[in-house]
């Protein structure tokens, strides 16, 4: 019998949920409780699976997102997650065939990029994703840092509070809608976000109660929030060995953050703070006197990007310079292929479909690493990435693309 890719109904969602957790290497049992959870949340137009003689054996699903591009602007975004296939069915399409359905759809709806986070490199460049935010993280050796012990308060006026889930749940969403206003490659987080991260996960998964400390400055504003857990290790001379693991830090200003990270570092039995995922370029070894107590334990990828809708997508961010480009995109899927001329100005862009000869040829997974600001233009041309059809243009578009700080998004989905 032929395998069938196709959207699921709510009687399958058991059969695609064991699936999933097989693909995810979980026990592949769903309880009604999860399933009914599942059921609630799930949009069955963008929940799709691969049935083999009926037996589900490949996942994938969508949702509605909004990305934050340079600038400020927000993107509407086609969000893929959940993305499996059973190990009997590898090698087969059937990804090739969820996926295509997918963005077509998105690119019907109006979407004018695509968004994931990979579990693996390899897979979807091919599918036009492109590496467009990388994650950095740190281990901070707190006995090394140089960090003075008397530490008890902020030294600017402000002030560190404990909180409890409860608080994070009133003030978390408007705190995160003002933090991903100024943050390229932040994303929006809806109410089910909130209580999965704060111990009312309608799926059921296991949770550990996390510790939360909001900054305030001294003008009384929330400008920081913090959720993270700690262990409980000792040495064998009874010398207190203790981890701090960060969850989730935000701050909104240096000031924020530094005060945050000052807080856990001074925390009585924390030996190490292991960070969480950070931006590439965050200013956390610099709070510290001896930047070296930091040490990076994790760098890598993170978030990945796709065009759908080239020019709303290039008009929509910001640029630092004026200059004009001509980029010949391609796409083998053919969604945003295309010759297309790029007129940036501090004030504005203007992108039109052109004749014109190209200055530069990219696939649209490179045009997605370049969108946000992460990658460089002059090192894609470097690796043969790129095509410079014009002498230079790799450097304009290096002056357009780059920017000064990387982007980041701190949140798995």
């Amino acid at each position: 019998m032929s395998l069938e890719v196709r959207t699921v109904t709510a009687s399958e969602l058991r059969d695609w949920t064991r699936a999933l957790d097989t693909g995810f290497l979980r026990p592949p049992v769903a309880s009604d409780e999860a399933v009914a959870a599942r059921l609630a949340l799930s949009d069955l137009t963008r929940t799709r699976g691969a049935f083999d003689d009926g037996r589900c054996v490949a996942t994938f699903r969508s949702f509605g997102q909004e990305l934050t591009v340079v600038g400020g602007a927000v993107l509407a975004a086609d969000a893929i997650s959940n993305v499996t296939v059973s190990p009997t069915h590898r090698r087969r399409g059937l990804l090739s065939r969820m996926m295509a359905d997918d963005q077509a759809q998105a690119k019907e709806r109006g979407d004018v990029v695509s968004t994931l986070i990979a579990a693996e490199y390899p897979i979807y460049g091919r599918y036009g994703f492109g590496p467009a935010a990388a994650i950095t993280e740190w281990s901070i050796d707190v006995p090394r840092a140089g960090l003075d012990p008397r530490w008890s308060r902020p030294d600017d006026g402000g002030r560190i509070d404990l909180v409890d889930a409860a608080d994070v749940r009133k003030l978390g969403p408007e705190f995160h809608d003002r933090f991903r206003a100024a943050q390229p490659g932040a994303i929006s987080l809806d109410d089910v976000w909130w209580k999965t991260h704060t111990g009312q996960d309608p799926v059921g998964r296991p949770w550990t109660e996390p510790f939360y400390a909001v900054y305030r400055s001294a003008a009384g504003e929330v400008e920081g929030l913090a959720a993270y857990t700690a262990d409980a290790e000792w040495g064998d001379a009874k010398q207190p060995l203790n981890t701090v693991s960060v969850r989730r830090l935000i701050g909104l200003t240096p000031a924020a953050d530094r005060a945050l990270w000052r807080f856990l570092c001074s925390i009585d039995w924390v030996n190490t703070v292991r960070t969480g995922y950070r931006a590439s370029d965050d200013l956390l070894p610099y709070f510290l006197p001896d930047p070296r107590a930091a040490k990076i334990v994790t760098q890598a990828d993170f978030l990945w990007v796709r065009l759908l809708d080239v020019p709303r997508a290039l008009e929509a961010r910001t640029y630092d310079t004026s200059a004009t480009l001509t980029l010949e995109v391609q796409d083998k899927a053919g969604l945003a292929a295309g010759r297309f001329r790029l007129d940036a100005t501090p004030q504005g862009a203007c992108v039109t479909a052109t004749t014109e000869s190209a200055d530069l040829t990219l696939d649209v997974r490179e045009l997605g690493s370049l969108y946000l600001g992460e990658e460089s233009a002059l090192r894609l041309a470097a690796l043969g990435a790129v095509a410079e059809e014009t002498p230079g243009a790799a450097a304009t578009a290096e002056h357009l693309f780059r920017t000064p700080r990387r982007p980041w998004c701190p949140d798995i989905f």
